[in-house]
């Protein structure tokens, strides 16, 4: 192949192909490479070694979350566009019945006219702001939507289930808004501020339904046809499958427990009322017997209350990343895409340069210009100036998908640092959360069976004051 002087960094020469040290450093899971001290030096270091000596212990009534609350630190001060969603109200149709949430949003920003803004906005709503920012930057990394039902079949119009959504529609735009690029986009602004009737004509604009199905033909030969990927981004795809496959069975764990967790509270709460039901045959044993039974039905009440949280807190996050590895996934197959269109252009402009050198030293009197009557020069001069004109075509349309291969790259590799980052601090959170419920569910459990002792033994201490008899008085010797 020529060198066409262009690289796209994976066609070129051996000057612009990383080293393996640098593709190392290109990509690094923040949680498979140890914490970035420069991140987290300020963190308070926790030793699980149960035999040292230090006074430095978890309290049993301490919250681990304190741990990292300097996260939220430094970043508030720089946001110019701050987001909130909140009351979810039902709207019943002819029709349909659907959800609406009110969206408020407060910013600093010259391109908006007021400070602040209040509108109210359905899921297919969010729905479609996804897809347009996904059609506006292929190449950046748009945050995933929760998914349209829920992981437990609840009713969508219950409290339950619109509390989760509403938590995940506001995680879903505070990402966006935090994005240094996707907040600046048009179609973002008129979701937080545009009118009902204004949103929904600026949303009739948008792309038909062909360039969405020739986009995702043109994504699905580029994973088939694309041999030539970086070994950068090879090795970030293989993270993201991985990631995918450990997240998955820990979400499949996840809900095991829950179902045994839930079967368990079933014995529970059959437990407790055969406490209650025996006090009524042993008078005696009425205080002890109901001391039992106080405690096993306050483990039922903490046992559900571990089972909601678990639920929402804990399989909705990793349900989340789930769907996260899947948009990082399709971001790169887009990715791919424009590799792929540009080394093909690439392969045809090699080719037509190499027809100009085989044309220079050709005969074109056998050809089929000159059969029908022309000048054999003028046939060949005619096929010059096409291929010459065929040839600067292909070189303008390389360097233009050349400057769109490093800008997706360069995107791409910018938004799988953020990601890192908010991963890295998105998982901590959510594991020492699930540790610090643990934690509280058995002092919960732990301080009702202490209470259920204390009102045992004090009865039994009452039982030996009144039978053991009195020693009898001595007379008085006067």
């Amino acid at each position: 192949m020529a060198d066409t002087g262009y690289s796209s960094g994976s066609k070129d020469g051996e000057n612009d192909s990383p080293t393996k040290s640098e593709e190392k450093r290109a990509f690094k899971d923040p949680l498979i490479s140890g914490l970035d001290i420069t991140d987290d030096a300020d963190m308070e270091s926790l030793s699980l070694d149960a035999s040292g000596k230090s006074d430095l212990s978890i309290s049993r009534s301490s919250s681990l979350i304190a741990n990292l609350s300097h996260f939220e630190d430094a970043e508030d001060d720089t946001h110019d566009l701050f987001v909130n969603v909140d009351d979810p109200e039902k709207h019943t149709g002819t029709m349909e019945s659907y959800v609406t949430f009110r969206v408020n949003a407060k910013t600093t920003r010259s391109e908006y006219d007021d400070s602040e803004y209040s509108v109210r906005r359905r899921y297919n709503d969010f729905l479609w702001l996804r897809q347009r920012l996904e059609e506006t930057y292929p190449t950046h990394l748009v945050p995933p939507l929760p998914e349209k039902h829920s992981l437990r079949r609840l009713d969508r119009f219950s409290p339950e289930f619109l509390r989760v959504r509403q938590a995940a529609l506001q995680k879903f735009l505070k990402r966006i808004a935090d994005h240094p690029v996707l907040s600046f986009d048009k179609s973002f602004q008129v979701f937080l501020t545009a009118k009902a009737w204004e949103f929904q004509a600026y949303k009739k604009q948008g792309t038909g339904l062909l360039g969405r199905v020739t986009d995702s033909l043109h994504n699905i030969s580029a994973s088939y046809m694309n041999k030539n990927r970086p070994p950068e981004f090879v090795v970030m795809y293989d993270y993201i499958h991985a990631l995918s496959e450990k997240i998955s069975v820990m979400d499949r764990i996840c809900q095991r427990v829950s179902k045994e967790q839930a079967e368990h509270l079933i014995e529970l709460s059959e437990w407790g009322p055969i406490y209650t039901l025996w006090s009524n045959s042993e008078e005696e044993l009425v205080p002890s017997l109901l001391a039992m039974s106080d405690a096993v039905d306050k483990c039922c009440q903490y046992m559900r209350e571990v089972i909601d949280a678990n639920d929402d807190d804990f399989a909705q996050p990793l349900k989340e990343y789930i769907l996260f590895t899947d948009a990082i996934k399709a971001v790169l197959r887009r990715r791919d895409a424009i590799q792929m269109e540009f080394d093909a252009t690439v392969d045809e402009l090699n080719r037509k340069k190499d027809e100009r050198e085989q044309l220079k030293i050709s005969d074109q009197t056998y050809s089929i210009g000159a059969f029908l009557g022309k000048d054999p020069e003028d046939v060949k001069q005619q096929k010059q100036e096409k291929l010459e004109h065929n040839i600067e075509e292909l070189t303008k349309q390389m360097e233009e998908l050349n400057d769109k291969t490093v800008c997706a790259d360069t995107d791409l590799r910018a938004d799988m640092e953020r990601w890192h980052k908010n991963k890295q601090k998105d998982l901590k959170e959510l594991f020492m959360s699930q540790a610090d419920r643990q934690i509280k569910y058995y002092e919960k459990c732990l301080k009702s069976w202490e209470g259920a002792i204390r009102k045992i033994q004090a009865k039994d201490l009452e039982y030996i004051t009144t039978e053991v008899p009195e020693e009898p008085t001595e007379p008085d010797s006067s």
